[in-house]
């Protein structure tokens, strides 16, 4: 109730700032925060509870952790279109988990291992969204743009114009994603 008080409470402050847009955009950003956050929270719980049920500790050890995060950049890769992305290295995990482990014990408790995984996934989302951006604006676009070029190539062209555009988009995505996946199984 707290939060929702807070967010119109916003809204009507960016109202009288910038117009109803600017209320509805901030309202927009902190929805997909939250859910976001309330998203890590969960699969962060998730892998905490099965790593942490595997090796029979209470807290994450760094190679807890370092099998945790594998475990997490698996499903990424597994469940989202676009570039592989590599899991980070060993240094790197142990710097994070440097400055995540709050009470300095060595290892990562449930609250930490959620700051952890929250610090860690930011980077990691960037990268993600200019693959689906590639993948699901630009090759649609430049599918569309290379199909209105060949419209008056004869023999092509009469056959093209015959294509549904969002057939041909879609046709065109499809091929990029499968590119995308050829590349990264050769690299």
């Amino acid at each position: 109730m707290e939060l929702s008080r807070k967010l119109e409470e916003e809204r009507k402050r960016r109202r009288k700032a910038g117009g109803a847009e600017g209320g509805e955009r901030f309202t927009e950003d902190i929805t997909r925060k939250e859910w976001r956050k309330k998203r890590i929270r969960i699969i962060s719980d998730k892998i905490f509870e099965r790593v942490k049920n595997q090796s029979g500790r209470r807290n994450l050890t760094f190679e807890d952790l370092y099998i945790a995060i594998l475990l997490v950049y698996n499903d990424i890769n597994k469940r989202l279109p676009g570039p592989h992305v590599d899991p980070p290295s060993k240094d790197q995990i142990r710097s994070i988990m440097k400055e995540c482990d709050l009470n300095h014990d060595g290892e990562i408790n449930r609250d930490e291992f959620v700051n952890f995984v929250q610090k860690l996934t930011a980077d990691t989302l960037v990268v993600i969204s200019r693959g689906l951006v590639v993948t699901l604006v630009v090759a649609p676009t430049v599918a569309l743009a290379a199909k209105r070029a060949t419209e008056d190539v004869p023999g092509v062209g009469k056959m093209m114009q015959k294509v549904p555009n969002s057939v041909y988009a879609s046709l065109a995505t499809l091929v990029i994603v499968w590119i995308q996946a050829s590349c990264e199984e050769m690299a």
